[in-house]
């Protein structure tokens, strides 16, 4: 009897959930450039969504997390900018 060898299928790559997740990395370790950042910051977001409708998602998935932290690290700086700001102007006011 001849037994059948079946090569071993490859993974379907997941590239927009890889972008997305290099892109989100980048943003997250790039914070001195502020207005790049954001941009960079942004493209991850949406590669690692875009990633997310693949059948490969572990890398999209990544992506998204990071790139959800970002975005709360950004809303807290613009947070923290605005607290300061004001109590500035109130100094500075009297």
């Amino acid at each position: 009897m001849i037994e059948q060898i079946t090569a071993p299928q490859a993974q379907e790559k997941n590239g927009m959930g890889i972008a997305g997740f290099v892109l989100a990395l980048v943003a997250l370790f790039s914070s001195w450039v502020p207005f790049a950042r954001w941009i960079v910051w942004l493209l991850g977001l949406i590669f690692s969504l875009i990633g997310l409708g693949k059948q490969s998602k572990g890398f999209a998935i990544a992506g998204l997390i990071i790139s959800l932290i970002g975005l709360a690290l950004i809303v807290m700086i613009i947070v923290l900018g605005v607290a300061v700001l004001g109590v500035l102007g109130g100094l500075f006011a009297s």
